[in-house]
């Protein structure tokens, strides 16, 4: 696949499809017997079985890349079948060129889904075995393969030992449970954590559904319209309860909840704001608009989002950063070249080339020249 740019474009939100022995193999032996682990149903095909939660994960859409919406089916579909490259990253590198992406950011997929366990000893073991093995995996390439690591933030204490171990690692990023164990993120026993990820460097991501969202009305086909709310809540809580004040340094991504909804948010926020502002909570004082807060500390990935390509100019496109969301379903793999020269044509080059490489580059200290020198 030929890339529309002379740069490196990279992805700023990709997946991989746990292999059936990454909980297994990599957990700590007091939790092997209920660790994650894959089972064959005749009826359902190959899913993965988490202990305490009811609800197994098929593999159908987790891996459907590139198929068409009529062959997309939740179940029915065995392990064997899926995409390669989404556990094996000598694989990687062959569907990342045939997508024209010289580099991923790359976050779970089961652990996605365990990040909602009600068991937060569970999680840790759960993360842990999660972070040593996609360590191993990004160990291949780790200029083209760059992985978040998990915490299960039972405290704020074993959080910041959990980035310092993540950034030890040679991981990338942190991915956060949208639901801490103690109190919410605009507490500020979450100091520690704020300031260990401002002097690493590392940034800090809310990715969808890893937190308790709203119930849904209405048919099931409206619970995918309602996944982006739960991010929106994190990034007002985060904004509104006076963290980006107390940590102007602090970088956050809100991950796979598009972004063309944020023009009308920014602006939300300031009304809110300005008229309510006696809602804040006692010794919570903001010293610029929500929306500065936002447009300064929050990023935000998308993949084919047309509204929020339109409205780059009603943000700041510096924190925009595109995603291909390889291999979920959802995923503009492996036409995202010929969708990216239809959704940037209006866009100016420097537009253009901030959104698809320098944003995301500059976020996680990329090095691009290696990715020039190794296309």
């Amino acid at each position: 696949m030929m890339s529309i740019a002379d740069y490196p474009i990279i992805s700023a939100d990709s997946h991989i499809t746990e292999h059936p022995s990454t909980y297994v193999d990599y957990i700590d032996p007091a939790w092997r017997d209920k660790a994650p682990k894959m089972v064959n149903s005749e009826q359902k095909g190959d899913l993965f079985i988490i202990d305490g939660m009811s609800r197994p994960i098929a593999m159908g859409l987790v891996a459907a890349a590139g198929k068409d919406a009529e062959e997309l089916a939740e179940a029915g579909v065995k392990f064997d079948e899926l995409h390669r490259s989404g556990w094996d990253p000598k694989a990687r590198i062959a569907d990342q060129r045939k997508d024209g992406v010289a580099a991923e950011v790359i976050y779970p997929t089961v652990g996605m889904m365990i990040c909602n366990h009600k068991d937060f000893d569970y999680k840790k073991a759960c993360f842990d075995a999660y972070n040593r093995w996609i360590a191993e995996y990004c160990a291949e390439d780790p200029n083209r393969l760059l992985g978040c690591g998990q915490t299960a933030m039972r405290s704020p204490g074993e959080g910041v030992a959990d980035i310092r171990a993540i950034h030890a690692a040679g991981l990338r990023g942190v991915m956060m449970p949208g639901d801490p164990a103690l109190e919410d993120y605009d507490s500020e026993i979450y100091n520690p954590v704020w300031e260990t990820a401002i002097e690493l460097g590392i940034p800090l991501s809310f990715h969808i559904l890893t937190m308790k969202n709203a119930q849904t009305r209405g048919p099931r086909i409206n619970t995918f319209l309602s996944i982006i709310r739960g991010n929106q809540d994190i990034m007002g809580t985060l904004i509104f309860g006076g963290v980006f004040e107390r940590y102007p340094e602090l970088k956050v991504v809100c991950v796979e909840a598009d972004a063309g909804w944020i023009p009308h948010y920014l602006y939300r926020m300031d009304h809110a704001y300005k008229r309510h502002r006696n809602w804040l909570a006692p010794g919570i004082s903001l010293s610029r608009l929500p929306s500065e807060y936002f447009s300064e500390n929050i990023y935000a990935t998308f993949q084919d989002d047309w509204v929020a390509f339109k409205s780059v100019n009603e943000m700041n496109w510096r924190r925009l950063l595109w995603a291909n969301d390889f291999p979920h379903s959802d995923s503009t793999w492996p036409w995202s070249q010929q969708m990216l020269a239809e959704h940037t044509r209006h866009l100016t080059s420097e537009q253009t080339r901030a959104i698809l490489c320098d944003n995301v580059a500059d976020l996680y200290n990329i090095d691009i020249t290696t990715l020039e020198s190794a296309a």
